[in-house]
């Protein structure tokens, strides 16, 4: 479970913050001095703090230096200063992200969620399906299917990981063309649909309904489940 901590002067701030958190299944932990989130922080391993700055205590640009003393853990600013030297203040002392009150529980709450996704995707190298039949490697970027290495272009392997990354997710092209060739690709967006043919032939995907690769009508295309064309 990733625990988070929330170092908040203002409790009411503190317990919506919480409620949100806790409703997309997060152990969450409040506590409104700096000092005693230093303590909290120190016997719990937490895997995101949201830090105000505004403390009764000591200042929260305090608490952030303390904590990036011993440890990498991200840490969320939440404060009222706007100021661009403020912002830069904390981003320069270890902030991974400097948000400005008031600000929405619930745009929060998709950062929060944006954020683990993202180490939840960096953390997994070795994706593998059917039983270990087809194993997509993201550090070595190879692709094995029944054991045996197959050649992909660099292409072909970004779209395949980007697909099997999102298991049962649909993907539009517009989405894949952005993750695969960037926002200035100008080429048609059936690109996408001729890396697909070539991927399904070169991995064995070819069967009715397909194992891996499926088109989705109209939406775009998602890897696992039935194929719906």
């Amino acid at each position: 479970m990733n625990n988070i901590l929330i170092i908040e002067d203002e409790e009411k701030v503190s317990e919506v913050i919480k409620a949100y958190l806790e409703k997309e299944g997060y152990k969450v932990y409040c506590t409104t001095k700096g000092c005693d989130g230093i303590s909290l922080f120190n016997k719990i391993d937490f895997k995101l703090v949201i830090l105000d700055l505004m403390l009764p205590d000591i200042d929260g640009e305090e608490v952030c230096r303390i904590i990036r003393e011993t440890s990498d853990v991200y840490i969320f600013m939440l404060t009222a200063k706007v100021e661009l030297s403020d912002k830069i203040q904390g981003l320069n002392i270890g902030a991974d992200e400097y948000l400005t009150k008031p600000l929405s529980p619930r745009e929060l709450t998709a950062r929060v969620k944006a954020l683990f996704r993202r180490v939840d995707a960096n953390k997994v190298t070795l994706l593998s399906y059917n039983e270990g039949k087809l194993q997509i490697n993201k550090e070595k970027r190879d692709v094995k299917v029944n054991g045996e290495n197959i050649f992909l272009t660099p292409n072909e392997f970004n779209l395949l990981y980007a697909l099997a990354s999102n298991e049962g997710k649909v993907l539009s092209r517009e989405q894949l063309i952005q993750n695969i060739y960037g926002i200035e690709f100008d080429g048609s967006d059936r690109t996408i649909d001729v890396n697909i043919k070539n991927l399904r032939k070169k991995i064995g995907d070819n069967s009715r309904p397909p194992k891996y690769i499926v088109t989705v009508t109209k939406a775009g295309y998602k890897f696992g489940g039935e194929e719906n064309e």
